[in-house]
């Protein structure tokens, strides 16, 4: 068949536009025109993002041009604008051939191949459509999941997941129309290999520049193609440290199973040696969880092995003893010697205190009751020039507690705990013991729009048995105390307005009292109470301790009030202004160890308040006022700027009298841009900025902590250098320098500061923050 355009019976449109449409349905082979209703379903199929392979080998072909020639089911020429679609698959060239018994099409001439957003141009093309098997002579490419783009003197496809790309480059640096343009990285590569099903990419023989400069020769590398994790060497880091020295690590990753994988990372530290580091993580329908372990066979400046464990595991078990099962939790930090926390301050952060808690517990719900039981140990790392007392282990802690609506507004709740407490007694100058504790509640709220009223009753009961007497002899105690405590609030609410904004103000005075019978508790061991902070939250409770050893007598009342600015349609809070103070009518005598009682009537008077009037903006403070000295405390005052993204400045300033002043300043900020490389580059393409964070000591005229650093978006790369001091005891620090190069879409190279920055930084962004996949429309031909 030969049909001329010029003499095809068509409209006078459509011979100006000198185009003919035609389909071939497969497998049928023949050309002949989709039915009515083939063509919907055609249609909805090649809309899909993904189409599947089963689907797509039934799609129609459709094919288009300015003259088209050919035989029925054997052939067909097009010349001129030639265009075959099928499904997720368009090819553009000046001439198509294409033999349908072998489904083989050659196209020549500008050719241009879209296959589900990848796009390769070149002059020759061999290829089996449905198969997607061939080649491509000196092709240039883009790819859609990581938009990186190059040339190469062939390409060939082994199937619709698979090529390989000889002589290739590959780079994600925009490319402008400059005829002297040059990618600011590429690597270049001898074999390249791109498999989108494993989402990997591989080079041989491969040099990676930057600048124009040789920066890594690389005899055989793999990356991902996208997010997707998968199993190989991951870029090595080199830092500089001044207590460890040069360190140079190298990770593996293993990609196990979709639910399981593996880190190994030796390090070498020139100072101390050679430190092995694994990581494994799993993921599980019923449990999950992860394993640290770092380990070093010889540490020269210690002259002895190190270790390091953290062990995370949460498991839900099926048990006839409860409906929805026991959870376990299970949380282990071990070390091998007391200095492990200062000397390795980065290779683990769980195991950077020197209070390591090792926790087993188990958890389930019995009707009403919820339960659990609980074995803690410590391991305490001592230092001669600042020892501590350890805290006590509990072998084993059992509770159960439970809360009751009597229907009648009445509300009941119940808590039993026996804990076995042990310790060094040579350490802690106490005996151990196991404790039983219980605490009964009742209380009748009653709430409405205008206010609440909530009168309670609590009955601590308290039973210890020593492994040793106490100074008066007795190696048993008992200990009941009852208390009463009545809260009321009240809420006004008027419509007002500040600064031409429409707003809703509260008032809301509250008053709290509590009377508490005073019981002698001073030969009473203290294994877990302390003082309650005292701020406008705790003001309002009954007891001046928390844990369970310590119930303070209490006869007071607590007046404050607070007021609030909201948005009348939002509910969100504008403003608001807090102020509290305790009237005491009776001294409280009960204290901790070494303790003295309370004798001032009126406490210290506490003040609070926040202002979030603008989204940018954000102000918070907190004031303790003592009335008697008419002196200050303990302050804080925090504000915080972000006025968009990668824009961050936050200030903070401690005081507390007799102990600390501190300043805290951090900040991500843009500094003044470069010239911008295109009309289309990104809006933070080009640009420099400045990132850090600076904790500076008034009492002491020192820093106590600070990092400092530079970023700079290059559009397709990003550069970061950061200098981190981090304090490890009141005479040292460590210092280490972090730089960076990260070719965006590839990979990282040098020593990450990001965990560094994310934990100093508060509102800090990753530069490029990749967050969602590409669709293949965005190449739509």
């Amino acid at each position: 068949m030969n049909f001329p355009t010029s003499d095809l019976p068509l409209g006078a449109a459509t011979r100006r536009c000198c185009a003919l449409v035609m389909a071939l349905a497969w497998p049928v082979g023949a050309v002949q025109a989709q039915t009515p209703d083939a063509l919907p379903l055609a249609i909805s199929a090649s809309l899909q993002e993904a189409i599947d392979p089963a689907v797509r080998s039934q799609l129609p072909t459709f094919i288009s041009g300015q003259s088209i020639s050919g035989r029925t089911d054997q052939q067909t020429l097009v010349e001129g604008a030639a265009m075959l679609r099928k499904g997720d698959l368009v090819i553009l060239a000046d001439q198509l051939d294409y033999h349908q018994p072998t489904d083989l099409a050659r196209a020549r001439g500008h050719v241009r191949v879209n296959r589900a957003g990848n796009i390769y141009e070149g002059p020759l093309l061999e290829l089996h459509v449905n198969a997607f098997e061939g080649f491509f002579d000196q092709p240039s490419y883009q790819f859609l999941r990581n938009g990186a783009h190059g040339q190469a003197d062939r390409v060939d496809f082994l199937d619709d997941q698979r090529a390989v790309i000889h002589n290739a480059g590959f780079t994600t640096c925009q490319r402008l129309p400059l005829a002297d343009w040059a990618p600011d990285w590429i690597l270049r590569a001898s074999t390249l290999r791109m498999d989108n099903e494993k989402d990997v990419g591989s080079a041989e023989l491969a040099l990676l520049s930057f600048k124009g400069v040789p920066l890594l020769p690389i005899p055989y590398l793999t990356f991902p193609l996208s997010g997707r994790r998968k199993s190989g060497l991951l870029p090595p880091t080199v830092g500089l440290d001044n207590v460890n020295g040069f360190e140079l690590a190298q990770p593996y990753y293993w990609n196990i199973a979709p639910n399981r994988d593996a880190t190994i990372t030796p390090t070498l530290m020139t100072k101390r040696g050679v430190n092995l580091g694994t990581q494994f993580r799993y993921l599980e329908p019923t449990y999950a969880g992860s394993v640290n372990l770092d380990w070093m066979a010889t540490d020269h400046l210690r002259d002895s092995s190190r270790w390091g464990l953290n062990l995370s595991h949460q498991a839900q078990l099926a048990s006839r003893w409860s409906d929805s099962g026991i959870g376990l939790n299970l949380g282990l930090n071990r070390v091998g010697d007391n200095n492990y926390w200062r000397d390795f301050t980065r290779t683990n952060g769980a195991l950077t205190q020197r209070l390591l808690a090792n926790d087993l517990t188990l958890q389930w719900q019995n009707g009403a009751f919820s339960n659990s039981a609980r074995a803690l140990k410590w391991q305490t790392l001592q230092d001669l020039s600042a020892p501590i007392v350890p805290p006590y282990d509990r072998l084993p802690q059992l509770t159960s507690r439970t809360a009751l609506n009597t229907g009648n507004g009445l509300k009941l709740a119940l808590e039993a705990d026996y804990t076995q407490f042990e310790s060094d007694a040579q350490l802690t100058h106490q005996p151990n013991a196991g404790r039983v504790y219980s605490l009964l509640q009742v209380e009748r709220p009653w709430r409405s729009a205008a206010g609440s009223l909530t009168p309670r009753l609590q009955l601590h009961a308290t039973h210890y048995q020593f492994d040793a007497p106490l100074s008066n002899g007795q190696q048993q105690a008992h200990r009941v105390v009852p208390s009463l405590s009545l809260d009321g609030t009240v809420v006004f609410e008027r419509d007002t307005g500040f600064f031409g904004r429409t707003l809703r103000q509260t008032l809301e005075p509250r008053a709290f009292y509590v009377n508490t019978p005073f019981r002698d508790q001073s030969l009473l061991p203290n294994y877990d109470s302390g003082s309650n902070d005292f701020n406008l939250s705790t003001i309002f409770t009954e007891n001046a301790f928390v844990g369970n050893d310590r119930i303070s007598d209490s006869n007071l009342l607590t007046l404050g009030v607070t007021s609030r600015l909201l948005d009348p349609q939002t509910g969100a809070e504008a403003a608001r202004l807090g102020v509290a103070q305790r009237l005491r009518f009776r001294d409280q005598n009960v204290t901790l160890p070494g303790g003295t009682p309370v004798t001032d009537r009126i406490s210290d008077i506490l003040f609070g308040g926040s202002v979030h009037w603008d989204p940018r903006w954000s102000f918070d403070g907190t004031f303790q006022f003592n009335p008697h000295t008419e002196s200050t405390v303990r302050s804080t005052l925090s504000a915080s700027y972000r006025p968009g993204s990668y824009r961050t400045l936050s200030a903070a300033y401690r005081f507390q009298r007799d102990a600390s002043e501190q300043l805290d300043l951090s900040w991500q900020w843009p500094l003044a841009p470069l010239q911008p490389a295109s009309a289309n580059a990104s809006d933070v393409a080009g640009r420099w900025y400045s990132v850090g964070r600076l904790n500076y000591s008034m009492a002491d005229r020192r820093l106590v902590s600070s990092v400092l650093g530079f970023e700079y978006d290059g559009g397709c790369w990003l550069g970061r250098i950061v200098l981190e001091r981090l304090q490890t005891s009141t005479a040292s620090a460590t210092q280490r320098v972090m730089f960076q190069l990260e070719f965006v879409g590839f990979s990282r190279l040098g020593v990450s500061p990001l965990k560094t920055l994310q934990d100093n930084i508060a509102g800090y962004r990753l530069l490029r923050d990749a967050s969602f996949t590409p669709s293949r429309f965005s190449h739509y031909d």
